[in-house]
């Protein structure tokens, strides 16, 4: 099945201000940028990358204009770096209406060959990034008082079982159950907290560094018989973002059709 036409911005997210980590780059984090940009927002960007997170500050900036979009480099395994992250966004923007957790990190071993350093590398990037970036914004928006969305980035293996990827399972299933339960605290003071759970979302540089063999074999196990491309996986944050959302909470919504 060839890809859908691109769906042009409605202004979903006209003047919210939005931090989205690890958007450097042209995965779903890069996409959701431009997505978010095209619907009305004003950004702040992050990656650990700081190369190629300013060369997409520059470009989108270019594009949207300079007083939408900020950046700022970080690694979401380091506290002080999540803090001064979220100190900026209501420095640079006035405020914190939206947060994309996107940053996540993947591996294949086998578990009787992983080491503790393999797994608690992606469980620390991951899950605790995740949990890091969630506390921070959930202080600030619970600060301001004026409501608020957060949106994480999981997976659909934290539901189904793979071999090789049980710490980055085990991570993303965390991200799920971490989503879960702070919808509910974070509800108190009118903040929304879903998650999405792609399976395969591919871009032209990834493609290139996946055997033929390999990636036949992934699109094959998909409905639709191709990858997601990162702006359809985008188009599913911009929803939950959105005030289309407005009564959901605490769920993972599924960007494939192997959600089990």
């Amino acid at each position: 099945m060839t890809t859908p036409d691109y769906v042009p911005g409605h202004g979903l997210l006209k003047d919210r201000t939005a931090v989205i980590t690890a958007a450097a780059g042209a995965g779903i984090g890069g996409a959701t940028a431009r997505r978010f940009l095209e619907e009305g927002a004003r950004i702040l960007i992050s990656d650990a990358h700081a190369r190629r997170l300013k060369e997409t500050e520059d470009a989108l900036a270019a594009e949207f204009g300079a007083d939408r979009v900020a950046s700022l480099p970080c690694d979401v395994t380091d506290e002080d770096q999540v803090q001064a992250l979220f100190a900026l966004a209501e420095q640079t923007h006035g405020r914190l209406d939206i947060v994309v957790n996107n940053a996540g990190l993947g591996g294949t071993a086998a578990l009787v060959d992983m080491t503790d350093a393999q797994w608690s590398r992606v469980l620390d990037v991951t899950l605790n990034g995740t949990f890091r970036c969630t506390r921070a914004a959930l202080r600030s928006l619970k600060a301001s008082g004026g409501g608020g969305v957060l949106v994480n980035n999981a997976s659909v293996v934290g539901w189904r079982a793979q071999t090789g990827q049980a710490h980055y399972a085990a991570a993303k299933a965390g991200v799920m159950a971490l989503t879960r339960c702070a919808a509910l605290e974070a509800a108190e003071f009118g903040v929304r907290i879903n998650a999405v759970a792609p399976s395969l979302a591919m871009h032209p540089h990834l493609v290139k560094v996946t055997s033929e063999e390999l990636l036949a074999e992934l699109t094959a196990r998909e409905a639709f018989g191709r990858y997601a491309e990162p702006w359809e996986v985008a188009n599913v944050i911009v929803f939950l973002a959105s005030g289309y959302s407005s009564y959901m909470t605490g769920e993972t919504v599924s960007v494939s059709s192997q959600h089990a």
